[in-house]
């Protein structure tokens, strides 16, 4: 119970230490879901203990992985964007266990012009986010988590760059095959900036938990995100929530679903949504090679396409 309560206390301390967003902030590619596993759980992954992609939700969850997990992953966003993230985990005996990462998304190419609206050549734009985390134990069965991240974007000649760093802890329940998690991701600020004006990082402050069903097949996640952020009244805090579940209809194969309640409700059209926030995806197991792949729909704006593909070095 003294665990328990520690890590509601340091929970709620993370979620003081960081500030509300009331709008838009800069480098926002960094709360996209890059893993097609964690998009296809909705982005439930805040307690996950067994994929490196966990380094982009919550780096307490490093110190629960094994051996030397490196994953990859291809997002196809809308028109010409398009994302792809890499990720590693290496524990050192006596030290810990560490992390590497880089997150990075390309918009495509523009067409360039004056204010007289004559063309001056086509330019690009991107994004990426290099990151490196490390985990530990803080006593049995409860672990914390740190990641530093340089983030560069730039559009054109113009760029802006940002220090930021996430924290975590992670605490597991090994009889009752549950995990709980917590972090604050995106903690920090602008190094330059693109105008006069320093714009806010996306900080984002999740809780989640998950259990494997004792009778079943099935793990369920539940995931609270953007708990920092202002909202009208303390229960409106909850409603950026996901929930997802992982079948294991086999060996080889597991079958994934989630949902996106905030999503869901930003791409409300009147009062019609479609499958907006509703995800649904598989992986597949071959000897120590997991494929993965994962469909988001955005509801009458159209849908996300993610494919992964990890091993064990």
């Amino acid at each position: 119970m003294r665990k328990i309560a520690a890590f509601i206390i340091l929970t709620l301390f993370l979620s003081n230490c960081s500030y509300s967003q009331a709008g838009e902030s800069v480098y926002d590619f960094l709360r996209l879901d890059m893993s097609a596993r964690a998009a296809a759980l909705g982005g439930s992954f805040n307690s996950n203990a067994d994929d490196p992609d966990v380094i982009f939700y919550n780096p307490a969850g490093l110190g629960l992985l094994s051996n030397t997990p490196v994953s990859f992953s291809y997002f196809k966003h809308l028109l010409d964007i398009n994302l792809a993230s890499f990720a590693i985990s290496k524990e050192y005996k006596g030290i810990g266990r560490f992390g590497a990462a880089v997150k990075y998304i390309n918009y495509g190419s523009f067409t360039g012009a004056d204010e007289n609206a004559n063309k001056t050549g086509d330019f690009s734009a991107s994004e990426v986010a290099f990151i490196l985390g490390y985990s530990n134990k803080l006593d049995e069965n409860f672990y914390y988590g740190a990641n530093i991240k340089f983030i560069y974007s730039g559009i054109s000649s113009y760029s802006s760059t940002g220090m930021a760093v996430d924290l975590g802890l992670h605490y597991s329940f090994p009889a009752q095959q549950v995990e709980i998690g917590a972090s604050a991701l995106n903690l920090g600020g602008q190094l330059s900036k693109y105008g006069d004006v320093s714009e806010d990082l996306p900080v984002d402050v999740q809780v989640g938990i998950s259990k494997k069903m004792s009778h079943l097949p099935l793990r369920v996640s539940l995931d609270f995100h953007r708990l920092n952020q202002s909202r009208d009244n303390f229960f409106q805090k909850f409603k950026a929530f996901s929930i997802g579940g992982e079948f294991l209809l086999s060996k080889v194969l597991t079958l994934r679903l989630g949902y996106d309640n905030e999503r869901r409700s930003d791409l409300k059209i009147g009062t019609f949504a479609g499958m907006a926030g509703f995800n649904i995806g598989f992986g597949v197991k071959i000897k120590d090679y997991k494929f993965d792949y994962g469909y988001s729909s955005m509801g009458q704006i159209g849908s996300f396409n993610r494919i992964g593909v990890s091993t064990i070095f």
